[in-house]
């Protein structure tokens, strides 16, 4: 490549929890450069996801929900001879979680609920309990990953 590589920003803890995780969350989260907006969105999100499940912390119920999406295999086009094919390959860990973050904000924000807090929350409580929709596109990028294992000889 001829350009040198990016520097990784660090990132600052949030103010509530002291997390890395959650500043990251909530800059994914983040419309317009509206930070504060997108904290308050989160906050409340835990706080509703807090009283769902009042026997586990909210802050723990969001980071198990967030491991339960986060997909471990991936599926890259390749052409070979013509033809496209598609081949599984591992993911690396910042893109992992990238991709679940993605997923969780994506399909909250489809939800049918009143608030972006309450959709959030949704979201969070039925990926904890592995289910919902971005719990569903993991299993199908896993499902896609290993139909086409037969093609995994193909890797660059």
């Amino acid at each position: 490549m001829r350009k040198t590589k990016a520097k990784k920003r660090i990132l600052l803890p949030d103010p509530k929890f002291n997390d890395i995780l959650v500043t990251r969350f909530v800059n994914n989260l983040m419309y317009d450069g509206k930070k504060s907006t997108s904290y308050d969105v989160f906050y409340d999100a835990i706080e509703i996801v807090q009283k769902r499940t009042p026997d586990v912390d909210g802050l723990e119920t969001f980071k198990k929900a967030l491991s339960n999406i986060t997909p471990a295999v991936e599926v890259r086009s390749r052409r070979v001879g013509g033809a496209t094919f598609q081949i599984p390959s591992e993911i690396r860990p910042e893109r992992k979680l990238s991709m679940g973050i993605k997923w969780m904000i994506l399909y909250a924000r489809k939800r049918n609920e009143k608030s972006m807090a309450q959709k959030l929350a949704g979201e969070i409580v039925a990926a904890a309990k592995e289910e919902g929709a971005a719990y569903k596109k993991k299993e199908d990028v896993h499902k896609m990953a290993e139909a086409n294992k037969a093609f995994s000889h193909f890797r660059f």
